[in-house]
């Protein structure tokens, strides 16, 4: 079996995992893999399969996932510096050949940078069109700056090519351009919105599923910013909703005490509680549970 097929296989496994400790178990397959190259990745999508994990709930999980796309990046960079020593030597020869022929004014061919260059010639720093040296025109003053904004957007952590990224780039600002009719002030706004939330350094998964072309451009571009955040912020705003609802709902009833219910986290049963009716009528009450000892609240219908 080829490495990409066999990845193919273990990426098609992880998405199927039911259990954390299934989950791990492939993951540390993954993480023994040999020998890993850019095209492997892209073939397979286990980068971005494995890049998801990142946020998990599982402190476990998300470490595990950043180790290894941590690893993967370094194996492609290794490699791709070791095809930019072959492609140096035919790009000396041929200056050489050139400056003989050439003015003293003329640019000399070495003086672009390779976008496999500027995006690993530091680690710490994160890619953009200045870095990549890409120039983008696709209108005005005004477009080419957004359009620019989105590509710093997607390329900052990403290892796809700038051609690839370029092309979604390009494809966002002109979705956004044609909603709503032109450089308005509306578009200037969803361009804003897009970039805010494709630049969160906690939702590499957005990027990553745009570039690859599993999100398409223009479903993307009709998202709200609630359906862009990532898995660790729509879980932070559900315990917020959550707790807001403790709150609000039956605010002025009394509450009685009890020792029915356990905490879960101090196993105290020193409890208040009260019942609302937050679903249909022929629907069970729904009791929401207060420890007195450590303040920690659940509900349960």
């Amino acid at each position: 079996m080829s490495a990409t097929s066999e990845l193919k296989t273990l990426v098609k496994s992880l998405q199927q995992a039911s259990t954390d400790e299934e989950t791990v178990n492939i993951l540390n397959t993954l993480k023994q893999q040999p020998r890993i190259t850019e095209a492997i990745l892209r073939e397979s999508k286990a980068g971005l399969a494995v890049g998801k994990l990142r946020t998990n709930s599982s402190k476990t999980i998300s470490e595990l996932a950043k180790e290894i796309v941590k690893k993967w990046k370094n194996e492609v960079e290794r490699e791709k510096q070791k095809d930019g020593k072959s492609t140096t030597i035919s790009t000396k020869s041929q200056a050489i050949r050139k400056s003989s022929i050439a003015s003293t004014s003329s640019v000399t061919p070495s003086t672009p940078a390779t976008p496999s260059m500027s995006a690993s010639s530091s680690k710490s720093e994160l890619r953009s069109a200045k870095t990549d040296g890409v120039s983008i025109l696709v209108g005005d003053t005004t477009r080419n700056k957004c359009a620019e904004l989105i590509y710093d957007a997607l390329a900052s952590d990403s290892n796809s090519p700038v051609d690839q990224i370029l092309l979604k780039a390009k494809g966002i600002e002109s979705t956004v351009l044609s909603e709503f009719g032109g450089v308005t002030g509306a578009y200037k706004s969803k361009i804003r919105s897009l970039y805010v939330n494709l630049k969160d350094k906690n939702n590499p998964s957005l990027r990553e599923s745009i570039v690859s072309g599993e999100l398409l451009v223009q479903k993307f571009c009709k998202m709200t910013s609630q359906e862009m955040a990532s898995e660790e912020r729509k879980a932070a705003d559900k315990r917020i909703a959550e707790e807001n609802l403790f709150r609000t709902l039956g605010a002025e009833e009394v509450q009685a005490e009890t020792d029915a219910f356990q905490c879960g986290r101090c196993k105290q049963r020193k409890c208040r509680y009260r019942q609302a009716q937050t679903r249909s009528a022929d629907e069970p009450m729904t009791t929401f549970v207060t420890c007195t000892v450590c303040n920690n609240r659940w509900k349960f219908s």
